[in-house]
């Protein structure tokens, strides 16, 4: 695997990770606490996988999830007896690293980082999630381990589940994305070389006519290709609930991993669709998750009806 800390994303964070892999390292026993959101299931597993491939001894717990809680109250650690706490925060305001709070346990949140963009360098800010920051500090424990590597193709879909996609480019997510591929944690296809896809997630789009262009796509052309795709999708043009950012990676950028039929975005599509609304059977329904995520390396397992 490539170092994540090399992306000018991580630059500001990097000193912090390496302070906080050094803090779990010391560590006798280490808590994880986390929403029972999807988000903080993938950040959770990304430090678990660590933790598994290392040794390290540690105690998971998931925390209400976040649509639980009244919208006046945020969530809070629970106490421990004993060892180093983390408690992982997806849905807290981004903060600035300057301006972190001093706590007796590790708070793993979103933060403000500047990202350089072109041959100018050009600055511009954005939001390191915390799964990407799990993904980051999970590699920095242990750069190679088995599991670690296995969910490494999943460490910028907490990106993916933000809010910035929907209105403008984010450069921290292709910087990501574009760094998973070059190592080859994945492959990018367009929406036609996925056996598979999830239905409906895309508006407007005719799984039809999706079908149809599948079963023709290898014997076409790049010209060809190019005006089919644009024939398929220019009814979801004018479907205004979808970004155009979030559009342009769902027709040219699907994520392939190994022999999976279904795309890392339509697991997640998927995963977040099957997720319990219940307080009590959110918490069983991550941790089992959590333990399927680990085995396999794929948040959903079923191959879903292109039709």
């Amino acid at each position: 695997m490539n170092d994540l800390l090399l992306i000018s994303s991580f630059s500001e964070v990097k000193e912090r990770i390496q302070n906080l892999s050094k803090q779990i390292r010391d560590a006798s026993m280490v808590h994880i606490h986390a929403p029972a959101d999807l988000s903080g299931l993938l950040s959770l597993s990304m430090l678990e996988s660590a933790f598994l491939d290392t040794g390290v001894k540690y105690r998971r717990r998931f925390l209400p999830s976040h649509k639980s809680l009244p919208r006046d109250e945020r969530a809070q650690p629970e106490n421990i007896q004993d060892g180093l706490l983390i408690f992982i925060a997806p849905f807290e305001d981004t903060w600035e690293m300057n301006e972190l709070p001093e706590t007796e346990y590790i708070h793993i949140t979103p933060l403000s980082v500047v990202v350089r963009l072109g041959a100018n360098q050009s600055e511009r800010r954005g939001a390191l999630d915390v799964v990407a920051q799990c993904a980051a500090l999970a590699a920095e424990l242990v750069p190679n381990g088995q599991k670690v590597r296995l969910l490494r193709p999943f460490a910028g879909t907490g990106l993916w589940l933000r809010e910035a996609l929907d209105t403008t480019f984010d450069a921290i997510h292709t910087a990501i994305r574009d760094h998973l591929r070059d190592e080859g944690s994945f492959r990018m296809v367009p929406l036609p070389e996925v056996p598979s896809p999830a239905p409906g997630m895309i508006p407007d789009l005719s799984e039809r006519m999706l079908s149809r262009l599948q079963k023709g796509w290898m014997k076409m052309d790049v010209t060809s290709r190019s005006s089919a795709l644009s024939e398929l999708i220019l009814p979801t043009l004018e479907n205004s609930s979808l970004s155009t950012p979030r559009l342009e990676e769902l027709v040219w950028h699907r994520l392939m991993i190994g022999t999976s039929d279904i795309d890392v975005m339509s697991q997640v599509h998927l995963a977040e669709k099957a997720w319990p609304s219940d307080a009590l059977k959110a918490k069983t329904h991550a941790s089992k998750l959590a333990d399927s995520f680990l085995k396999t390396g794929l948040l959903f397992q079923s191959e879903p009806s292109t039709g």
